[in-house]
């Protein structure tokens, strides 16, 4: 569809009732390259079908892997043979679950490649990675700006015996990366792999989720607290024969705050208190600014006040270095509270989908609201019932910037989204679900 599309979302008082999420986006990324890289066949169900796991999909087949459509969120992944070693000019579009662990994979497997995307992904860097490949015998080159894709990956020549060290300040999933691909390395090598973080590590609960389904493959990590991570010389991953993709988290943060600004209650199905995802813990936040939150092992409830009758949150100034992602829809709950919001250690926001800093500064603004930010935090201040201004909320291609102003439609003005259809990255039927559950 054209960009230039809109979808006008009339004021809204109230949201209850019942929904199913998609898969994780993180989960369903990673599942499918260590099914591919696995002995066996894994059944995955609950897979996410969206533009992200569609890249994935697609270069899997590039790569002489068999995956079988079951259903449209349901796979059988054939693992267990050498991936194709190309040549192959594979296309991600802006999916970093795909790029940053595909690079790792193909730059250790042998092969030569190319790997490219949108636009914006040749902005997002990668270098950090590419050094620690390097250190480790990779042949990657840039295509064009130093640190940045599209990649030119060759035939490695393998080293072993020293740790390898990646920064950890930039993106966790640099270190996801070299983790997945670590049993490539020493069944090339028949020596066991460290890898040490170099500074403070962020997003460590995406770490978590790797280890656990690295695990359920039948590698276990050593990890020392969170600056050392040992692989084994006999690593090697096994299908788990079926595994179930559990719910996303951070869309479940969307649903989350609807029944905490529109009164519910609000059930969310497919994840909850068991999940391995480090933003359920949004959860958490919504009942320190008021919510309340039951938990089941596998789904969630939510109430809270109903601001569009007067009822405010409770402001927050909180550090979301853990939950960058759910932390966009506290940013916009901050136009409900009853004090400004700050957000802080979110400098890992400046290189998503878009500068989400930036972003989310200039389109509350347009709400009407006060916004300050810096570097790596965000704070924004309350909007009064006739502070409200009727505005374009522009997305930036960014499909967490479309979810999360929806919530903006509980104020008392119009809010139209541009260019809707970027939710297809993670939720493709996000706003029919939405426009469901509110009234």
């Amino acid at each position: 569809m054209s960009k230039t599309t809109m979808l006008p979302l009339a004021p809204v008082a109230q949201a209850a009732g019942q929904m199913n999420l998609p898969g994780s986006k993180s989960i369903s990324n990673r599942v499918l390259l260590l099914a591919a890289l696995a002995q066996g066949e894994t059944r995955i169900s609950g897979l996410l079908d969206s533009d992200d796991t569609r890249v994935m999909l697609q270069a899997l087949d590039q790569l002489g892997v068999r995956v079988d459509r079951i259903a449209q969120d349901e796979v059988v992944v054939h693992g267990g043979s050498a991936l194709r070693p190309g040549p192959e000019d594979i296309h991600l579009g802006n999916a970093g679950t795909a790029f940053r662990p595909l690079t790792a994979a193909l730059a250790l497997s042998g092969g030569e490649y190319r790997l490219s995307g949108v636009p914006r992904m040749h902005e997002r860097p990668i270098g950090d990675l590419v050094d620690a490949l390097r250190s480790m015998g990779a042949d990657i080159l840039y295509e064009g700006n130093e640190g940045y894709p599209p990649l030119r990956i060759g035939m490695p020549d393998l080293k072993s015996g020293m740790p390898v060290r990646v920064k950890g300040s930039v993106s966790s999933q640099f270190l996801t990366a070299l983790l997945m691909a670590a049993p490539l390395h020493t069944a090339a090598t028949g020596q066991p792999l460290t890898v040490e973080v170099e500074g403070e590590l962020i997003s460590k609960p995406y770490i978590n989720i790797t280890l656990n389904l690295m695990d359920r493959f039948g590698v276990k990590v050593t990890r020392e607290g969170w600056q050392r991570f040992v692989i084994g010389a006999d690593a090697a991953y096994r299908s788990p024969g079926d595994l179930r993709v559990e719910g996303d988290a951070s869309t479940a943060s969307y649903f989350m705050a609807l029944g905490a600004i529109g009164g519910g209650p609000v059930v969310i199905h497919g994840v909850g208190g068991e999940s391995i995802q480090g933003d359920i813990t949004f959860a958490d936040v919504l009942e320190r600014m008021g919510a309340k939150v039951r938990r089941e092992a596998h789904a969630l409830e939510v109430s809270g006040v109903r601001v569009a009758q007067g009822g405010t949150l409770r402001a927050f100034d909180e550090d979301f270095n853990l939950i960058p992602d759910a932390a966009m829809t506290a940013a916009v709950l901050g136009l409900f509270a009853d004090g400004p919001c700050t957000l802080r250690n979110i400098g890992s926001w400046r290189v998503k989908e878009t500068d989400r800093i930036h972003a989310m500064h200039t389109e509350l603004e347009k709400l009407g609201a006060t916004v300050a930010s810096g570097d790596d935090w965000l704070t924004v201040h309350p909007l009064s019932r006739d502070g409200w201004k009727e505005a374009e909320i522009a997305t930036y291609d960014d499909h967490r910037m479309a979810m999360c102003f929806s919530l903006a439609s509980f104020g008392p003005k119009t809010v139209t989204i541009l260019d809707p259809e970027c939710v297809g990255k993670t939720f493709p039927g996000y706003f029919p679900v939405f426009q469901g559950m509110v009234s």
